[in-house]
C-alpha cells in the first residue's frame, strides 16, 4: 500500500500538559491531585480530542478498530513503587484484526515523550510464528529495517530478549539477533518542544505512515503459514 496524503487537523499539545506532569511528579498523592482535579479534567479532555484527531488521520491511510487514552491510575497492586498516579498520558490505537496486526503509541511526558509502534506483547503463538518466519528467512525483515527513510524515521529495532535462544531454536543460528527478541518494537523518541509544536500531529502521522512496511510484512507473516497459505 503506497503512502497517502493525510488531511489530519494540525495540532500539538498545550503545554501545560507537560506542566502539569511535572508538578504532580513532585506532589503524586491523592490530595493534591484531589485538589488539582479540575485543572486535570480540562487538560484530559482536550487529549482526548487529539486522540481523535490521531486517530482520524490514521484512517486516511489505515484502518483502526480501536484508540484508546490510558486512565492516570496506577495499579500498586505488584509494584513496588506506590504512587497512585501516572506522571504521563499514554493513548493507543489498534489496527483492524485479524488481518492487520501491529499498534501504534503516543507517550507524553516531560523529557520522556515517545512513539511507539509494533509488537509490545505478541501471543505465544504469534510470537512462535514471527521466530519461524526469521528461522527461514530474515532477508525481507533485514532489508525494511535497512531502508534509509525507514531508518530516519524509526531507528533500530528494540525489545526485551531472551539471553541466548528461545526453546527449540539453535543459539548459533545467523538470525538468532533477530530470533531471540520476546518484543518486536520501534521508538521514536520526542523532545518537549516537538510535543508543543502545532504541526505535532503531522509529525505523528508521517512517523505513523513510515511504520507501514514493517507492519504490512509483519501482517503478511501472522495470516499465513510457512507455506505462504492464508490461515484466515
Amino acid at each position: 500500500m503506497g503512502k497517502k496524503t493525510s488531511f489530519i487537523t494540525m495540532s500539538g499539545i498545550d503545554p501545560q500538559v507537560l506542566k502539569f506532569f511535572k508538578t504532580l511528579s513532585k506532589n503524586n498523592n491523592r490530595d493534591w491531585f484531589e485538589a488539582h482535579k479540575p485543572e486535570f479534567k480540562a487538560l484530559e479532555a482536550d487529549i482526548k480530542g487529539f486522540v481523535k484527531t490521531i486517530a482520524a488521520g490514521l484512517q486516511d491511510h489505515d484502518k483502526i478498530e480501536k484508540a484508546k487514552l490510558f486512565r492516570i491510575y496506577r495499579d500498586v497492586r505488584f509494584s513496588k513503587n506506590k504512587t497512585p498516579y501516572k506522571i504521563h498520558f499514554g493513548m493507543a490505537f489498534h489496527r483492524e484484526k485479524p488481518a492487520l496486526r501491529g499498534g501504534y503509541y503516543v507517550h507524553l511526558e516531560p523529557d520522556n515523550s515517545f512513539l511507539g509502534v509494533g509488537f509490545w506483547g505478541p501471543s505465544p503463538a504469534d510470537l512462535f510464528r514471527i521466530r519461524k518466519e526469521l528461522e527461514v528467512d530474515a532477508a525481507e525483515f533485514r532489508a525494511i529495517m535497512a531502508d534509509p527513510t525507514f531508518k530516519s524515521y524509526w531507528g533500530t529495532l528494540q525489545g526485551d530478549e531472551v539471553k541466548t535462544a528461545p526453546k527449540g531454536f539453535n543459539k548459533e543460528h545467523p538470525n538468532i539477533d533477530l530470533i531471540k527478541k520476546k518484543q518486536y518494537t520501534f521508538h521514536h523518541r520526542l523532545s518537549d518542544q516537538e510535543v508543543c509544536d502545532p504541526n505535532f500531529s503531522k509529525l505523528i502521522d508521517d512517523h505513523f505512515q513510515n511504520i507501514r512496511p514493517y507492519f504490512d510484512y509483519m501482517s503478511s507473516v501472522l495470516t499465513t503459514d510457512l507455506n505462504g497459505e492464508s490461515i484466515l
